[in-house]
């Protein structure tokens, strides 16, 4: 399987890529929040020099009981990083965002992808630029509430078919586009370690799977540990994604993650080391 991301081909089938999380934001969950644009800059790269394959860049928390801020105010924190980080970054950069007005700012200062947590449901045009200038879209499933009606795998599943409908329906190349199931979206602890345990079903989808389970409060319900702490039980949960298929884990701890990846990518391939 190929992916066009930002230009770039990568074969998903023999190869995990990394994506590594630059927050630019005062009140992350994970306590890894960077407000000076420089800083952020700084640490992308660094990232890039551990192994990230890919940099999303995220203003806007979206951690439990976050307080919502406005484009204006998501602009003022992203776009100083990005304009700044895409001439200078030697690997596609992503903007985390569901707000038209900040993709599309996004796309002027050279983002190469969308990944929008709330799948085209709050903001269906972001389809339609990410067709237009040619940017990969990470789809992630996500919902209020943790209710479901029936099987949760079969819900998931049903969104995030809808998502990838829209944004083939709005022009988006099916090989620019990754599916995310939204670990810590609309989901109990519980449901998110079933999620991870029946991630190869999401493989019905027939597109590329991205797992963000980096720090995650389900990995602190688990084990009790605060976020900073997380980070044997990060590479636990991507090590059980990568084995059930994942395409791009979504991590904070670029370095320690990347070596784990490709351990759970020889593993998957059967091809060990020599």
């Amino acid at each position: 399987m190929v992916a066009d991301i930002g230009g770039t081909s990568f074969d998903l089938a023999s190869r995990v890529l990394v994506m590594g999380i630059v927050n630019a934001t005062p009140d992350s969950f994970s306590g890894d929040g960077v407000t000076d644009p420089d800083a952020a800059v700084r640490q992308a790269l660094r990232m890039v020099d551990e192994g990230a394959d890919l940099i999303d860049v995220g203003g806007e928390s979206s951690r439990p009981g976050h307080e919502p801020v406005s484009a204006d105010e998501e602009l003022r924190r992203v776009l100083p990083v990005l304009r700044r980080l895409c001439p200078a970054c030697p690997v596609p950069v992503s903007v985390d965002t569901w707000k038209l007005p900040v993709a599309e700012a996004a796309a002027d200062a050279g983002v190469a992808v969308l990944n929008d947590i709330w799948g085209l449901r709050r903001s269906p045009g972001l389809a339609a630029l990410a067709a237009s200038r040619g940017l990969g879209l990470v789809l992630m499933h996500n919902q209020d509430g943790t209710q479901y009606a029936g099987d949760l795998l079969a819900e998931i599943r049903a969104s995030l078919r809808w998502s990838l409908d829209t944004a083939l329906a709005a022009g988006v190349p099916r090989e620019r586009i990754l599916l995310d199931p939204g670990i810590g979206f609309g989901k109990t602890a519980v449901q998110g370690v079933e999620v991870l345990r029946r991630f190869g079903e999401l493989g019905e989808l027939g597109q590329p799977l991205l797992v963000g389970a980096s720090r995650k409060s389900f990995l602190g319900r688990v084990f009790g540990q605060e976020p900073g702490q997380r980070l044997p039980g990060t590479i636990a949960a991507v090590t059980a994604a990568v084995l059930r298929g994942a395409a791009v884990v979504r991590v904070h701890d670029v370095a320690e993650v990347t070596r784990a990846v490709r351990v759970a990518e020889a593993l998957r391939q059967g091809s060990g080391v020599s």
